[in-house]
């Protein structure tokens, strides 16, 4: 049993130390993004 302990441990603590970002939590952050650079792409209009 102490050994199954420890390994839940190891693993319990892996799993915190995991900071990878998952693909759904993309797309806002990816939205924002593009708005961003299509925003600076965009030619300005002269009026006059």
């Amino acid at each position: 049993m102490k050994t199954n302990a420890r390994f839940i441990k190891s693993i319990t603590k892996a799993a915190a130390e995991n900071d990878t970002v998952m693909p759904w939590a993309r797309g806002t952050r990816r939205a924002a993004f593009v708005a961003k650079r299509n925003a600076a792409q965009a030619p300005l209009r002269k009026t006059a």
